[in-house]
């Protein structure tokens, strides 16, 4: 859950993307502008009509014939997607969301649980063994409905950047999400769906084929959509996900920064991904300052990582001067602890800091909303530095050394926070995307073995661990637009005993704003560097990745005789076999840092 300062950010960016949208045109651009989104409207609009003229046809139609029309509803939704996506992202998600109930408004005390809507949600009842006919009913009128004034207000006008911003923005969902299951739970229809979404950027690309000074580049950037459709074309379980990415997402990604430069474009600003990335697996893929806190200041900021550093490894930031952050991040072990037994004070294991600058929420219960706030955190746990932080304040102007760094950095106003950044900043440099996978990925070298390629296929395919642990990061981070990091039940459970199984008795979220249906949810962390991070859960119940594997082929708590309704694993069971558990657990030792 994002603290107030993260909120701000957010709603800073989404206003200032809404006026580039919707006003700041210059007279003489205008005309332009209304005729290429003119016809996006329109081709816009239709889709959504498709996708509503279907879900009404439904209305005392048989279950077989409802499931029939409910294809073509999807399909017109997943037409839409492209520019709804863009335009619209809280509408997409709701009518996008899984079959989950959503609780809103924790931290401001005023918690709403929320039913899910949309087509995720349809999909599920109308292929239930038991159907529920009033809820099937009641979905797809409140989805019609949705949809019905979502068509009443469109009014979309794109510049150039808007429109290359769409195009990365959907390439990216396809690579991250699209043929990964995430968002067809039943039909795992993923694959030809993602054809659906790139016949939507083909028609989009042609739209604004006069934008093209260059006619090779048109029909480049044509070829490789269309290539890339062709692909598609596969069984969901055996499908290339490794080779689709290197060859296709890396292309048209490329492709696309020379698109923006035939076009002449110049962006106002920079999203979550970067305006210039042309693979999603390097460090300039993302825009780390979109990460950051809203009053990070990055003038100065090698100087400041080194100050960071300095403080991250500092014993004097603690009461008893025994403990830094150093002490529970151990840089040889990935920045965890590796520890496999707990002392009285520790009850969770120590996630990871590699990538931890690409999450939306900290702590395993997601109860910070930045780096900077993280910080507060460990000052003032008990346990940990059980100190306040003006009394860190106080410790660190007494060294003369800090102090005079954190005045020429920084300037007299603000430490408390100053010193926060300092550490944030150096955690925010964690994240070298050197690994052997992203050297493969980036075509540096051809090492990978085929059962380490056929993990990453798993993973992102079969064995659904991509539908929580996002690809680029892995980890629970939602993409295109990096706005949430997600918080799951899957049901750890206490001990490694399966025959007398019990839950965990750490209620994870529900301690922090004592919210029923978050009892047992826990932060998605990331699986970069998991070959180093064990133990593994967030009460270190797993020693090995076998045992982790195994848990997750089971089915998670349900496989255990968990049963809460709550659970927000996407199966039952995976039925992995043993090779292909140690093919997956083989990807993702290929995500170690060097």
């Amino acid at each position: 859950m994002k603290d107030l300062f993260g909120q701000a950010k957010t709603y800073l960016c989404v206003c200032l993307l809404l006026l580039i949208v919707s006003c700041n045109h210059k007279p003489e651009e205008y005309n332009s502008i209304t005729n290429f989104s003119d016809k996006i409207n329109k081709l816009y609009i239709s889709h959504l009509s498709n996708a509503i003229d279907n879900l009404d046809r439904m209305k005392g139609k048989t279950i077989k014939e409802q499931q029939k029309i409910y294809v073509l509803a999807r399909k017109a939704f997943k037409l839409s997607e492209p520019v709804l996506a863009f335009s619209d992202k809280d509408n997409y998600k709701s009518l996008n969301a899984p079959n989950i109930i959503g609780v809103h408004g924790e931290a401001s005390n005023d918690t709403r649980i929320v039913n899910p809507i949309g087509f995720q949600v349809i999909e599920e009842l109308i292929y239930e063994d038991n159907i529920n006919k009033e809820f099937l009913k009641r979905g797809i009128r409140v989805t019609s409905a949705r949809l019905k004034l979502m068509r009443k207000n469109v009014a979309i006008k794109l510049k150039a950047h808007h429109i290359i911003w769409l195009i990365r923005d959907q390439i990216t969902r396809i690579a991250t999400t699209g043929i990964t299951g995430f968002d067809s739970p039943v039909l795992n229809q993923s694959l030809l769906e993602s054809t659906y979404t790139y016949k939507t950027l083909l028609d989009i690309i042609l739209i604004n084929k006069e934008k093209f000074t260059s006619k090779v580049l048109f029909n480049k950037f044509e070829a490789a959509i269309i290539a890339a459709q062709k692909d598609l074309d596969y069984d969901f379980d055996t499908f290339d996900r490794f080779n689709f990415i290197k060859k296709h997402t890396n292309t048209q990604l490329k492709l696309l920064v020379e698109v923006q430069k035939d076009w002449k474009v110049k962006f106002p600003f920079e999203m979550a991904l970067s305006n210039n990335m042309t693979t999603l697996f390097s460090s300039k893929a993302l825009n780390l300052n979109y990460f950051s806190d809203h009053l990070s200041d990055t003038t100065q900021l090698a100087a400041k990582i080194v100050l960071g550093k300095q403080l991250f490894n500092d014993k004097s930031l603690s009461k008893n001067y025994n403990m830094a952050c150093a002490t529970c991040h151990v840089k040889d072990l990935a920045f965890t602890d590796g520890r496999r037994v707990f002392d009285k004070n520790q009850t969770r294991n120590s996630p990871t800091l590699t990538y931890s600058s690409y999450q939306r929420s900290f702590f395993m219960d997601a109860r910070a909303g930045s780096l900077e706030g993280q910080v507060i955190g460990v000052v003032e746990n008990h346990n940990e530095f059980n100190m306040s932080m003006d009394s860190v304040v106080q410790r660190v102007s007494k060294n003369k050394e800090y102090k005079k760094s954190l005045a020429n950095l920084y300037g007299s106003k603000r430490i408390n926070f100053n010193i926060r950044h300092a550490i944030a900043s150096y955690i925010r440099t964690l994240n070298t995307f050197n690994s052997k996978f992203d050297k493969n990925m980036r075509a540096e070298e051809e090492t990978l073995s085929a059962d380490e390629k056929q993990g990453f296929n798993l993973f992102m395919g079969k064995a659904l661990c991509a539908s929580c642990h996002f690809a680029p990061i892995f980890n629970g981070t939602v993409p295109p637009n990096y706005n949430d990091t997600e918080i799951e039940f899957i049901g750890v459970p206490a001990s490694i005993d399966t025959v007398n199984a019990k839950i965990s008795t750490d209620l994870g979220r529900y301690n922090v704003y004592k919210t029923n249906e978050r009892k047992h949810f826990f932060k998605t962390p990331t699986v970069r560097n998991i070959a180093k991070t064990a133990p593994y859960m967030h009460n270190g119940v797993y020693k090995t990745l076998n045992e982790v594997m195994g848990f997750y082929n089971k089915g998670g708590g349900a496989g255990l005789g968990f049963h809460n309704e709550y659970q927000t694993l996407p199966f039952d069971s995976l039925s992995l076999s043993t090779k292909e558990i140690s093919q997956v657990i083989d990807f993702m030792k290929t995500l170690t840092d060097e």
